[in-house]
């Protein structure tokens, strides 16, 4: 008489679907992992490929800023005579950032500029400029601007806004006593269609 097999008892029923259970939960983990490390591998190519983005910059709000850094500079210099040349806000090209600069080397981003406005007086006595750059250097450094470096030309220095990252050069040429100002501000993302060259708001003149 042939003897029949048993089924299998409830316990080792348990413990073989637990064991299903578990290689299935290790393939999922693992297939989570695999894809969230092709996830954060292709977030840091990118990265180090782009570099850090720059920040958007509206380019009316940035020119006035920096009318009315320079103008502050030109009410202090207090010096007599016109202006060599009409002054305007100019732009300028920037450089790509990251790995992919390697790739653009001398060559600058199309939708990223920075700004910058100067303005300039020639035959302005040594005496009377260094009593001009005195009252700007005070007022600088009293509204929080910081000394970056000094004898930038003959008589000359460059302060920079911890907050908004613009510079201001206040020079001082010996041979043709030329008082030059510029105020700079970094680089920043333009919105598209911005023209730099139809730009109204670039013109400046001194009040």
């Amino acid at each position: 008489m042939r003897s029949q097999r048993r089924p299998p008892t409830l316990p080792i029923m348990s413990s073989v679907l637990r064991s299903r259970r578990a290689r299935v939960a290790v393939w999922c983990a693992g297939g989570l992992f695999v894809a969230g490390m092709s996830v954060g591998l292709n977030v840091v190519g990118r990265w180090l490929w782009n570099g850090a983005p720059y920040p958007v910059a509206n380019p009316d709000r940035v020119a006035a800023r920096l009318k009315t850094e320079v103008g502050q500079v030109h009410v202090e210099a207090a010096l007599p005579g016109p202006l060599e040349a009409p002054a305007r806000v100019e732009t300028g090209a920037c450089d790509y950032r990251g790995l992919r600069s390697i790739a653009h080397i001398d060559q600058g981003l199309s939708d990223v500029r920075d700004f910058r406005l100067s303005w300039r007086m020639t035959n302005v006595p040594e005496a009377a400029a260094r009593s001009a750059q005195e009252r700007t250097r005070l007022r600088l450094a009293r509204d929080g601007w910081k000394l970056t470096s000094e004898n930038i030309s003959d008589r000359g220095f460059r302060f920079e806004h911890p907050g908004t990252g613009d510079k201001m050069d206040v020079d001082w040429y010996r041979p043709t006593g030329t008082y030059a100002v510029t105020a700079y501000a970094p680089c920043g993302k333009v919105p598209d269609g911005f023209d730099e060259y139809n730009w109204p708001l670039a013109r400046w003149a001194p009040a």
